[in-house]
């Protein structure tokens, strides 16, 4: 299989961009810190090393061997589901269920990986969707069956079947992918997603007033949301022709897209443990929460960026 140096020079160029705003970034938290601290500049901390932790997962994804990469992808999204689970109680006569569940992992990311896009669409949203609550009315119980169908086939959409779209980017056809091939796809989503969530809480630091969902996220505000809005199009316009096939206009769409998709995506898992009551879906990553708090935004971001890429510009109505 393909060694790291196989990939396009584009990806190497320009995750070493990236790393070099991720020093910068750190370096102006650690001065701001210095200089004001407070809660203010700790939760800005906290979002670049969120930012440095996803980055540096998703960079070794894809430098990777290709099989290799799907695997590690595989394991971000099992670890999401697993958290998910972790969070709501199941019933003991549904663990063969969620043993189904777990197997449907492997098989959505080969599909995936051989970018099979019918059975990568209709594995989990129509084949498991109709299995598990059959399966469940097999084994006989029907107390609490609404809840652990809706629990179980819930999570599999929001985890697995939406972040198994970052390994379809990554199988990508280079005649449709770019210039960087399906991995500067999936490096222009996971880094604008990133930068998006950084870009926001900045701006809403800085201007923020008018609460968007306050009673879900109390800190979202519309600036924040603007100005984020309006910095991931902007770097959406500058990477998108260096990563992707798309002429900077057309970036920028995507830009918006991802932005508007990521905000979706993290309000939608806030809620999610607000309903629960609970602030981290996990403690997997020591003072950052769990995988699952530092992928909510992909797993509308990823979903939403690949069919808008499937159907307007892999298939030529846009270019």
């Amino acid at each position: 299989m393909p060694i790291p140096d196989a990939l396009p020079d584009n990806v190497f160029y320009a995750i070493a961009v990236i790393y070099g705003l991720l020093i910068a970034a750190s370096i102006a938290v650690l001065v701001m810190q210095r200089r004001a601290p407070g809660a203010a500049t700790e939760e800005l901390s906290q979002r670049v090393k969120s930012w440095w932790f996803m980055i540096t997962i998703f960079s070794i994804a894809i430098v990777t061997n290709r099989i290799v990469s799907t695997l590690f992808l595989a394991l971000v999204a099992f670890l999401a589901f697993k958290e998910y689970l972790s969070l709501i109680p199941t019933r003991r006569v549904d663990r063969l269920i969620l043993l189904f569940a777990y197997w449907t992992i492997p098989i959505q990311f080969t599909f995936a990986h051989m970018d099979s896009y019918g059975l990568f669409l209709t594995f989990i949203p129509v084949w498991m969707f109709l299995f598990i609550p059959m399966a469940m009315t097999l084994a006989g119980k029907t107390e609490g069956f609404l809840r652990a169908v809706g629990t179980i086939s819930w999570g599999l959409m929001i985890t697995v079947f939406a972040l198994s779209h970052t390994a379809m980017l990554l199988a990508a056809d280079e005649a449709v992918a770019g210039p960087a091939g399906g991995a500067g796809l999936l490096l222009f989503l996971v880094a604008l997603t990133q930068f998006n969530d950084v870009a926001q809480f900045t701006w809403g630091k800085l201007f923020g007033k008018n609460k968007i969902v306050p009673k879900v996220s109390p800190k979202k505000t519309w600036e924040g949301f603007l100005g984020g809005l309006g910095s991931t199009i902007v770097g959406a316009a500058i990477a998108g022709p260096f990563l992707t096939p798309m002429p900077f206009y057309i970036a920028a769409v995507a830009g918006a897209i991802i932005a508007i998709a990521g905000f979706l995506g993290d309000i939608t898992i806030s809620a999610f443990k607000r309903d629960l009551g609970v602030k981290d879906s996990g403690g997997l990553i020591p003072g950052h929460g769990g995988i699952l708090d530092r992928v909510d935004s992909l797993t509308y971001a990823a979903p939403v960026f690949y069919h808008a890429m499937h159907f307007f510009v892999f298939s030529g109505r846009i270019s």
